[in-house]
């Protein structure tokens, strides 16, 4: 049975603490071994305890990573590649940025999706009360008056008599919609199966294009910085988005016009996974012989684009649920309490 893979701040803290051992001359096997000293019993104890052993016994970090089958490809395959060019070091370094970044980026897309899902679920709860509870209180002081609800008001009260009989299904409906939404809060596994499902369908589109566009553009800018050739750093950028089909199809798309002799910047840029201003850039860079930097600048830039997309689209979706809600809930409430006024101006 496959290991469930690590979180993406188990990633980083794992490569970043590694980096600093390596850095202070400790050797692999005992950086591993130190560090599965200091984690308390469990399932990360275990995986630093095998990977140890594996590497004591005289096997590359790389494949000790690829064996524990709890990380993902691209950081088995970049380890790898640092062992070949002598920058173990740097790519760990590289890593535990990059991870530290995707794990700001998807929670920043988790709060995102929760808080609004919530905040529309206790205004569906507070209409469903004033429809089914608040509406037959006024029905029967009309009645006691010689009157009755009509027009907007009549209306509402039979939806809210409707909804009153439904009362056990809508409970039901709304109590799997809370589950839903803790689970997608709280557990790894069913946010990452419904997010894929989710990329296959429309994961390519407005803010997820430029989410699409900045994991792609970080991990090029980390594959270039630690020595990978150009062909393999987008080979290996591109199995990050292959659960989002259009995506895969512009990586591939740009994979062959690689092979058929384009610039790496014309490639990117005809494909359209970096923007044309970014692609002038990054050729300005190339003839510079800074390529590497300047795709970094790059792909920080293009983060903090998309985080500020994503954080604009969350404050409007959230304005307009209250603005929706909160009208609904006015609409009912004077269509209430205007007739009950006009009554008691008779009455008295």
């Amino acid at each position: 049975m496959k290991e469930r893979e690590l979180t993406h701040l188990e990633i980083s803290d794992l490569c970043r603490e590694l980096s600093l051992l390596l850095h202070a001359g400790v050797g692999l096997g005992d950086g591993l071994a130190l560090l599965s000293e200091e984690e308390k019993e469990g399932r990360n104890k275990t995986l630093l305890e095998n990977m140890t052993r594996s590497v004591e016994e005289g096997g590359m970090l790389s494949a000790a990573f690829e064996e524990s089958g709890c990380f993902p490809v691209y950081v088995t395959g970049l380890i790898e590649v640092g062992e070949r060019v002598g920058r173990t070091e740097e790519v760990l370094s590289s890593l535990a940025r990059y991870y530290e970044r995707r794990d700001a980026m998807d929670r920043r897309v988790r709060s995102a999706l929760t808080y609004p899902a919530i905040l529309l679920m206790l205004m569906l709860v507070v209409i469903l009360v004033l429809l089914t509870k608040v509406l037959p209180v006024f029905d029967e002081v009309y009645a006691s008056l010689g009157g009755h609800l009509s027009g907007v008001a009549g209306g509402l009260l039979l939806l809210g008599r409707g909804l009153d009989a439904a009362m056990p299904l809508l409970c039901a409906v709304l109590g799997a919609g809370a589950v839903l939404v803790a689970l997608f809060s709280l557990h790894d596994g069913f946010r990452t199966k419904l997010l894929s499902i989710w990329r296959k369908k429309r994961g390519d589109k407005g803010v997820s294009r430029k989410l699409n566009d900045a994991r792609f553009a970080q991990a090029l800018a980390m594959g270039l910085s630690s020595g990978l050739p150009l062909e393999e750093a987008v080979d290996m950028s591109a199995a990050l988005l292959k659960d989002v089909p259009e995506a895969a199809a512009r990586c591939k798309t740009c994979r062959e016009l690689l092979e058929e002799g384009e610039s790496l910047s014309k490639a990117l840029g005809e494909t359209g996974l970096l923007p044309a201003a970014s692609c002038r850039l990054l050729t300005l860079g190339i003839r510079g012989g800074s390529g590497d930097e300047v795709m970094e600048d790059i792909a920080r830039r293009l983060s903090e684009e998309a985080q500020l997309a994503l954080e604009d689209q969350v404050s409007k979706v959230e304005p307009a649920l209250v603005l929706v809600t909160s009208v609904l809930v006015g609409a009912i409430l004077l269509s209430v309490m205007l007739p009950l006024m006009n009554i008691m101006t008779a009455i008295g």
